[in-house]
């Protein structure tokens, strides 16, 4: 088969971790070669690049700044990783990719939506997922969940303001490309989130 590349996107403690250790696991069982990534990071360099963006030392960080690393993280993975292992047949599982930087940078950041797509087609040579998956939770759900971590990042630390833009962010690209982007209900028990997106996989692709 072709390779077949899957994100997963949603607001910080919709439960992306623990649905796509599902779906790799699920995926690895039905006998697919498997390569599970997050962003920023999923390469040596990435992951450099990851901890200058997160570090919640960073506070004075230009959002421009932040746009180009993340776009420049992105790059990195889609060339090392993502396109040749798409050439082998592989399924790539993404934690988070363009989608996130239209959302968080382009309106939550007010950098521009056509700003941050240019600068990232030109970071992925317009790379596009097959599918996506939006888990859905409101933001005053999602801060709840977040409170339970000792340690916040410098994105997780922002205000409630920022994470509803992120939100409504979503929405916005959500009516704009309806076919890609799954909506998954996220306050259902872990199962049935993982149910419903086997269900979306296997009527799409197998």
């Amino acid at each position: 088969m072709s390779g077949l590349f899957i994100t997963m996107e949603g607001t910080d403690g919709a439960g992306k971790s623990t649905q796509l250790n599902l779906l790799n696991d699920y995926l690895k069982n039905k006998g697919f070669n498997v390569v599970f990534v997050r962003e920023p990071g999923g390469t040596k360099i990435s992951e450099k690049i990851r901890d200058i963006i997160l570090d919640i030392d960073n506070q004075e960080m230009h959002y421009m700044t932040e746009t180009l690393l993340y776009a420049s993280s992105r790059a990195q993975l889609v060339n090392q990783v993502i396109l040749p292992e798409l050439k082998k047949g592989s399924v790539i599982l993404c934690d988070r990719f363009v989608d996130s930087s239209i959302v968080y940078q382009g309106i939550a950041r007010n950098i521009g939506i056509d700003i941050v797509k240019k600068i990232n087609n030109i970071a992925t040579g317009g790379l596009i997922p097959d599918i996506t998956f939006f888990l859905d939770l409101s933001p005053e759900k999602a801060i709840e969940r977040k409170k339970e971590q000792k340690e916040l990042d410098r994105l997780e630390s922002e205000k409630m303001y920022f994470y509803k833009s992120v939100y409504n962010g979503y929405q916005k690209l959500i009516e704009q490309d309806s076919e890609r982007i799954k909506v998954i209900d996220a306050t259902q028990s872990i199962q049935k989130i993982h149910q419903n997106i086997i269900d979306n996989l296997e009527k799409m692709f197998f």
